[in-house]
């Protein structure tokens, strides 16, 4: 194998594809970046036992010759060390030549490096999938909706299923969920799919969602997204991305869901944000977290948190509406606030049907969205 590719172009293929590289692999030839070399271009691939991929550098560019082969071939090469070395040649173009036991020689300018490479043979396949429905979405629309949803996902193994997004399809309407059973969040987007397609229970780790958002450009270029049985697939511009889907049943959380409300407020999302803001400070100082939002009788609420070591902080709203019962009730501050940043309305909804149910807030002009804090019991 032989070929001169342009570093920036590699550079970039490299750094997307290797995020699906093991850190820690098990055996050598999970820390790898395969390169298969034919004449019409390079395709490299990275694949640990959660997700894989794959980024393809065509031969040519509009008018620009981007990749030059002398021999097509293969070679896995160790990923880490690859990436932070192309980063750092000094030309605009790379040779990679690969010899006999896989022995691999880089050149750029006038520097020259001898890499240990491996058996391609032994890299993992990748699995084909069965591409008869596809669904279509806008890239920044899928970064927007794992914006929404992925702080409220578990970060505890103990229940691995909840650490992941549920996905959930029915005709054109694609909906996310994510619970740590204090929390949750749900956004539905309609996307371009048969009306007659529809899964459930298809639960995505929240890291690789993470990981994916970082590869998607964010414009509406479309992405193409295949779901199997035990994995799915993205496909955006030359970039493949395999994910595994988690095992389990995901809870049903439909029914936590209130649908009529004790009390209504509809109030500024900056103002409750700032006013939250300040009092975590001094909720985060007593490591509870907790703030307490008491409705006045002059149509105020009142946000207040308090440290033994501290003091109080008080602080009066304003509202735009506020309809129903008096309400005094205490919440996580941070579980408050990661949802209030999502929230790009102007004003929002919160629905409350007591002081031990679920507090409900959604932005005023996006009935798509909604967060769900289960609030806290106190005694003050």
């Amino acid at each position: 194998m032989k070929l001169t590719i342009a570093k920036n172009e590699l550079n970039e293929a490299i750094q997307q594809v290797a995020k699906a590289a093991s850190s820690r692999p098990a055996i050598p030839i999970l820390g790898g970046i395969k390169f298969d070399v034919a004449h019409h271009g390079v395709t490299l691939t990275a694949s640990d036992t959660d997700i894989s991929i794959q980024s393809y550098i065509p031969s040519e560019q509009g008018d620009r010759i981007v990749v030059s082969v002398d021999r097509p071939g293969s070679v896995v090469l160790a990923a880490k060390f690859f990436a932070e070395i192309v980063k750092k040649l000094p030309a605009d173009d790379v040779e990679i030549e690969v010899g006999e036991r896989y022995q691999t020689s880089i050149r750029s300018g006038s520097t020259d490096i001898q890499m240990v490479g491996l058996d391609p043979e032994e890299f993992p396949v990748l699995p084909v999938l069965n591409e008869n429905e596809i669904i279509r979405i806008p890239g920044d629309l899928l970064k927007t909706m794992v914006r929404e949803t992925i702080f409220s996902a578990s970060t505890s193994e103990q229940t691995p299923i909840l650490t992941g997004i549920l996905w959930y399809l029915q005709g054109s309407e694609l909906k996310f969920v994510a619970t740590d059973r204090h929390r949750l969040s749900t956004r539905t987007a309609t996307v371009e799919a048969n009306p007659d397609y529809r899964f459930s229970n298809v639960v995505i780790s929240s890291r690789t969602m993470a990981e994916l958002s970082r590869l998607v450009p964010d414009s509406d270029e479309p992405v193409e997204i295949v779901v199997a049985d035990n994995q799915v697939l993205f496909k955006t511009g030359n970039l493949l991305f395999y994910s595994r889907v988690l095992d389990g049943t995901y809870p049903d959380t439909s029914k936590i869901i209130p649908q009529v409300y004790k009390t209504e407020l509809v109030l500024n999302t900056k103002s409750l944000s700032d006013a939250i803001d300040r009092a975590y400070l001094m909720s985060r100082e007593e490591k509870t977290n907790i703030v307490r939002l008491v409705t006045l009788d002059n149509g105020m609420i009142e946000i207040s948190s308090s440290s033994s070591d501290l003091g109080k902080v008080t602080e009066q709203i304003d509202v735009a509406s506020l309809n129903g019962e008096p309400l005094r009730i205490a919440f996580n501050s941070k579980y408050m606030l990661d949802a209030l940043k999502v929230i790009d309305s102007e004003r929002l909804f919160i629905g409350f049907t007591g002081p031990m149910s679920p507090i409900i807030i959604r932005p005023t002009d996006a009935p798509y969205s909604l967060h769900l804090i289960l609030p806290y019991r106190t005694t003050g």
